[in-house]
C-alpha cells in the first residue's frame, strides 16, 4: 500500500494510462527542434566569444596595457 491507500498496481496502470495521453513529437519535429538549439548556441557562443574580446580591449585600454 502506498500513503494515499493506492496499490502499487493500481498505481501503474494510473502512471502508464497518462504517458499513453502524451502527444509525442515526430521524428522530423525533435530534428528541427535539437537544429535550432544547436544554431542557438552556436550564435550565442559566437556573441560571447566577441563580447568578451571587446570588454577585454577595452579594459586593456583603460588600464593602458
Amino acid at each position: 500500500m502506498m500513503k494515499n491507500g493506492l496499490n502499487i498496481a493500481t498505481w501503474v496502470r494510473q502512471v502508464i494510462g497518462e504517458v499513453n495521453k502524451v502527444t509525442w513529437p515526430s521524428r522530423q519535429e525533435t530534428m528541427m527542434a535539437t537544429l535550432m538549439v544547436l544554431l542557438f548556441s552556436v550564435a550565442m557562443s559566437i556573441f560571447l566569444l566577441l563580447a568578451d574580446q571587446i570588454i577585454s580591449r577595452l579594459i586593456r585600454l583603460v588600464l593602458g596595457s
